[in-house]
């Protein structure tokens, strides 16, 4: 699903840039320049970038 429209930016991306290093919401705007323009996606790609480490930190530890 988009994320941020300005930028055209979906979920899948901001997950896979998190796979690929990204650990915070800073990493994920320098990268993919979301939130940059006006900024109403920030608070729903914070919460994926969380999600996603949550996830990953819960399977790293089995």
């Amino acid at each position: 699903m988009y994320v941020c429209i300005c930028r055209q930016i979906t979920d899948s991306q901001i997950r896979d840039l998190c796979r690929g290093g990204a650990v915070d919401m800073d990493d994920v705007r320098a990268k993919l320049g979301v939130a940059s323009e006006c900024g109403k996606c920030g608070q729903l790609a914070q919460s994926i970038v969380k999600e996603f480490h949550k996830t990953a930190d819960f399977v790293n530890a089995a």
